[in-house]
């Protein structure tokens, strides 16, 4: 793993005019790494660190995925990302019928910890940072990481990450949900409480509004229904019994960047001063990490086109900088053919170029948030927060007690008609030729040069399914039998279910194994279509 240039610890300009720290009035309230946040989390920002460069990825089986990670790890990137696939996601195994042509063709696919243990083959697990984008079963395979530190040998206290764990916005915008809500809310809280103890450094929501901005969402309503969603986690875990001052430490969020440089840098601004606010005022949290909003940014995959698809590395680069002067604490830049499939080695390769140009040549990163004081980004930032904030007073007046006010505002369609209605305007401005996108509706060329496809081996999902029959067949049936029958019995009781997981999958139970055992107690969610 190649180690990333230090930065030296005097900066100057390409002139050599000395640039300070940070800049603006010397008797300035809102100073960077203080209350609120609006500034940057940090007093030094990358002066002290730069901001880890992730790449997402998954593809196929775990030997694949993890010839990709060493690739990654290779050329630069700090810290790994792993894509599931579908049926991974909504907790079938790869053998099972509605897995059927969906096997490892969106991201890895995961049966049991032995696929977890091909997946990190070579790796240490306790040298880097990995985040997994998993909701549903997030339990699951967290348990299953944490199983394969174990038989590494790694040490479970320092495993640093993130899972993603924000099932509410699966049944806003994504929908790879499993459990009805109140039995998926109590897996996040049961993972907010185990984790603290068992595995303090990981980060245990990445409470997202990228999926959202994806879905159609505007900047405005992705802070206002991402803090929305924070919300309501909060007060879950604090009426399941938590000390908001134990786990609030641990939350992050993770925001799309869009093509809107300015109004993006604002939106982060707003949002950092947003949950500040939300957290010592609202919930009364004393500690000054449960006040701070650390997140991590993706460039917007809904805005890369197939249509002259190299534009979208310059797409991506002006994402990619909004993230950076936005104060991101890690970024993943999407490849220029994601419109087209996964990405190629290059593709994934100038991704993770554009981040270590923008880190090592822009000098974007030499001083502290160098856009505070332009009056069009204060202003920005005002205005991005004040219209959040009457979101956020709507949603909670769907609830009585404004205490659950999102969940009511999902369970009636309303955050759902908000994205849509934002999609479809978007669309027609797009259709209509008021919002330009060069390549598809302006600028368009008649012939474009081929682009090279990521392709996946037809025969991956055979093998895949031969493995996890294999391992049925050898595994010790009574061990993995007891192990799920205490998963039952947790669910059932009330119990912690993480420390019966993390048995299940030790005893080489499988992730549908354990999910359907969770089925067979909660039941599933079916969504109630609002028009």
């Amino acid at each position: 793993m190649p180690d990333s240039p230090k930065p030296p610890k005097s900066q100057t300009t390409s002139s050599g005019i000395p640039i300070d720290l940070v800049y603006g009035p010397k008797d300035a309230a809102d100073v960077p790494g203080e209350y609120p946040y609006t500034r940057g989390i940090q007093p030094t920002m990358y002066r002290g660190r730069m901001w880890t460069m992730r790449q997402y990825a998954g593809m196929g089986d775990a030997e694949e995925s993890n010839r990709r990670y060493k690739f990654l790890l290779a050329n630069g990137t700090k810290g790994l990302s792993v894509a599931f696939d579908l049926p991974t996601q909504i907790g079938y195994d790869s053998d099972a019928p509605l897995a059927l042509g969906e096997v490892g063709k969106v991201g890895v696919a995961i049966d049991s910890i032995e696929d977890m243990q091909r997946l990190f083959d070579g790796i240490a697990l306790d040298t880097i940072t990995t985040s997994m984008t998993i909701n549903a079963t997030a339990s699951i395979l967290l348990a299953l990481y944490v199983a394969v530190a174990k038989r590494t040998g790694a040490n479970v206290k320092k495993l640093g990450g993130t899972i993603q764990n924000d099932i509410l916005k699966e049944y806003i915008a994504r929908g790879t949900y499993i459990y009805p809500v109140p039995q998926a809310m109590r897996l996040v809280t049961d993972i907010f409480a185990w984790a603290a103890e068992e595995v303090p450094e990981w980060n245990t929501i990445s409470i997202s509004g990228y999926h959202m901005r994806e879905a159609g969402c505007t900047a405005v309503q992705e802070v206002a229904f991402t803090l929305a969603d924070g919300m309501t986690y909060v007060q879950a875990a604090l009426d399941a019994g938590l000390d908001v001052d134990a786990f609030a430490p641990r939350l992050s969020f993770f925001f799309n960047a869009h093509n809107n440089l300015l109004e993006e840098v604002a939106k982060f601004r707003a949002a950092r001063r947003m949950w500040a606010k939300i957290m010592r005022e609202h919930f009364s949290a004393k500690n000054p990490k449960s006040w701070m909003l650390r997140f991590h940014t993706q460039t917007a995959g809904s805005t890369l086109t197939a249509q002259q698809p190299e534009n979208n590395i310059v797409r991506t680069t002006l994402q990619a900088l909004a993230a950076v002067l936005g104060g991101t604490q890690s970024l993943h830049t999407n490849g220029f053919d994601e419109a087209l499939a996964l990405p190629t080695e290059q593709a994934a390769r100038i991704a993770l170029r554009s981040q270590q140009i923008l880190a090592h040549e822009s000098g974007v990163a030499q001083t502290v948030d160098p856009l505070a004081g332009s009056y069009y980004v204060e202003s920005l930032t005002d205005e991005i927060e004040q219209r959040a904030n009457d979101y956020l007073a709507t949603i909670a007046g769907f609830d009585r007690n404004g205490r659950y006010g999102m969940l009511r505002a999902i369970e009636q369609g309303y955050v759902q008609r908000e994205i849509q209605n934002a999609a479809y305007a978007y669309q027609c401005a797009v259709d209509g030729g008021e919002a330009i996108v060069v390549g598809m509706n302006a600028f368009a060329s008649e012939q474009e040069a081929a682009v090279p496809i990521q392709r996946i081996d037809e025969a991956l999902e055979g093998r895949q399914v031969e493995r996890v029959q294999a391992l049925r067949l050898r595994r010790n049936a009574a061990t993995r039998a007891a192990a799920l029958r205490a998963v039952e019995e947790a669910a059932r009781s009330g119990a912690n279910l993480m420390p019966h997981i993390l048995h299940a999958v030790e005893s080489n139970a499988t992730v549908g194994e354990v999910a359907n055992t969770l089925r067979s107690v909660f039941g599933e969610y079916r969504e109630t279509v609002v028009v």
